[in-house]
């Protein structure tokens, strides 16, 4: 109050007094946090137990899951300007996450970067070019870079069909752009997300699929990849017929950043993490909270 007092040229007990009347109204709230709820320490505490970057994003308990969502994708968007450097191909992985993201980027330009989508993001009712496009291109106009779509199904109704594609050499182009990726962006899906994810909510997964996920203890997916909490993919049937990178491809880029918002994500990420897909963790701090809670207490 002394501080404050100095600052406004006025009295401590006028201070005093605003003080109370603010608190009174509800202006102002006084709360006590454990020292170990502070951003920095909760980032520790995820690069020890997970040996993952972290970067924590403060959110006022109060907000929307949606305004939580747009806090997170405006710091990730800060995070890609360090990470995105020239000469570098970025996977892209869309979904509601990714396209938050993408409205939050920040202009810089590069010099032959390149936006190569992950996964196919066509079904039964649309052939998701025009999403995955405009995804795509709000990434590459920030950057100046090239963007390169996947024009394929997020699911095949036959494996067998996805290996014959697989084996064309426009589909090749677009694989082997994917083996030279620098860095992945994405999120993880949930089958009961706060801010739903589009695969599990956008007419990509039938009732049947839903059940044989469930029958497989599926967690979540990356990029329409689907694993169990251990982060086994092993047996998973839908995997066979999806358009989504192996983890080991995943695994071999060297950058791979997740952003995470909602507490209903943390066994999918938890899932990713034991996979060993993230090296670079943005995540709402409510939630990274929970998840360090979450794991002591396993």
């Amino acid at each position: 109050m002394d501080a404050i007092a100095t600052e406004l040229g006025t009295s401590r007990s006028t201070v005093s007094r605003l003080l109370s009347f603010a608190r009174a109204e509800g202006i102002v709230e006084v709360r006590v946090r454990s020292p170990l709820d502070a951003p920095g320490l909760v980032e520790t505490h995820l690069r020890r137990q997970f040996g993952v970057r972290a970067q924590v994003i403060p959110v006022p308990e109060s907000v929307s899951d949606l305004e939580r969502l747009d806090r997170v994708a405006q710091g990730a968007a800060q995070l890609l300007d360090e990470l995105i450097v020239s000469e570098l191909v970025v996977g892209i992985a869309w979904g509601s996450t990714l396209a938050a993201v993408a409205r939050r980027l920040t202009p810089k330009r590069v010099h032959g970067t390149t936006f190569v989508q992950l996964n196919g993001s066509g079904n039964v009712k649309t052939s998701g070019i025009t999403y995955a496009s405009e995804l795509l291109s709000r990434f590459s106009t920030a950057y100046s870079g090239d963007a390169e779509q996947f024009p394929v199904p997020a699911f095949f109704d036959d494996p067998e069909t996805r290996r014959a594609l697989w084996r064309e050499r426009s589909t090749r182009r677009i694989l082997d752009i994917q083996s030279r990726m620098g860095l992945v962006l994405f999120s993880v899906g949930a089958f009961q997300a706060e801010v739903p994810s589009r695969v599990h909510a956008g007419d990509y997964l039938e009732p049947a699929d839903l059940e044989q996920l469930k029958s497989e203890r599926v967690v979540g997916d990356v990029a329409t990849v689907f694993y169990r909490a251990n982060g086994s993919t092993e047996g998973i049937a839908l995997n066979e017929r999806g358009s989504g990178p192996s983890f080991d491809l995943l695994r071999a880029v060297p950058r791979r950043c997740c952003i995470v918002t909602g507490e209903a994500k943390i066994p999918s990420l938890r899932g990713a993490l034991a996979a060993g897909l993230i090296t670079d963790l943005v995540i709402d701090e409510r939630t990274a909270r929970a998840l360090v809670g979450a794991d002591e207490a396993s």
